[in-house]
């Protein structure tokens, strides 16, 4: 038996190379993603925080009136930045866009001064923009509110297509992604049966023998999630060198939360696995290892 034992052990020998190369391929895959998903968020975003809503200023308004709106449209947490159109600049914008001057037919500039602002996205819904619009047209100066109503409705109908499907495939792809790093692992392990039986058949405990191999695990997953993570920065700096209106959408914050949770995702299987193969292997018997 003390044989059979030595030369088992030697012929399972851990060998954690493929392991980590599965776990890091899946992770990698995994992140691109993350990736397409932040950033086709931060599209959308983008595209929403163009809605622009127009507050034209009644004639003849006195100059207090005109500021306190300013001032109050400015203050409103909907309000991501502002510019006040007086009539002069309204006309030189009219003939830039290549319209005919009506000098030889009016004597007085028929447009009038606005105060245009565009929205944070969280806004950019027709219920919250109709809430806005009757607040803001209440106030004294104001004769006008307007914005692209079909626009912001069609805005916000492909991007609840497009997040729905984003998550669906999301939700799918984590669970496969889950269910590859569990079988590469148990794969791995699969060659240590051996190794585990004769460790328990000399007299080591459960503990003493999972110990070493749970250490391990989280060693590997910790290693898998960085070769991930260097995979996907690579594929971004890349992808920015190539399209470099893209890095408009980098997002640090989600980009660094996604790569925390790949590394601890690798770490968490990595461990889960290989302790439930473990604790598998301890408990069958010897024969059936074959």
């Amino acid at each position: 038996m003390a044989q059979f034992g030595k030369g088992s052990a030697k012929r399972s020998t851990p060998s954690y190379f493929m392991a980590i190369v599965g776990v890091s391929v899946v992770l990698f895959l995994l992140g691109i993603l993350g990736w397409i998903v932040i950033n086709a968020n931060k599209l959308g975003e983008y595209f929403q925080e163009n809605v622009e809503v127009r507050v034209y200023v009644r004639e003849n308004v006195s100059a207090k009136d005109s500021a306190a709106l300013v001032q109050y449209i400015s203050s409103r947490p909907y309000t991501k930045s502002y510019e006040y159109v007086t009539k002069d600049v309204a006309r030189k914008k009219y003939l830039a866009d290549g319209n005919k001057d009506w000098g030889a037919v009016l004597d007085k500039n028929p447009l009038p001064a606005s105060l245009n602002f565009k929205i944070r996205s969280r806004y950019a819904t027709t219920d919250s923009l109709t809430t806005i619009t009757n607040d803001i047209s209440q106030n004294i100066a104001v004769s006008d509110v307007q914005y692209n109503q079909s626009l912001v409705t069609n805005l916000n109908n492909i991007i609840h297509k497009i997040t729905l499907i984003l998550l669906v495939v999301a939700i799918v792809i984590s669970v496969l992604v889950i269910i590859l790093i569990d079988n590469t692992i148990r794969l791995a392990m699969f060659s240590n049966r051996f190794l585990i039986k004769t460790m328990q058949m000399v007299g080591a405990t459960r503990w003493f023998i999972a110990r070493p191999m749970d250490v391990r695990a989280l060693l590997n997953g910790a290693i898998s999630g960085l070769i991930a993570v260097g995979g996907i920065v690579g594929v971004i700096l890349l992808t920015e060198k190539w399209l470099p209106e893209i890095k408009a959408l980098r997002d640090y914050t989600l980009l660094s939360g996604m790569f925390l949770g790949i590394i601890l995702l690798g770490i968490g299987i990595s461990f889960f696995s290989t302790h439930r193969s473990v604790i598998k292997y301890l408990k069958m018997k010897l024969d059936d290892l074959y």
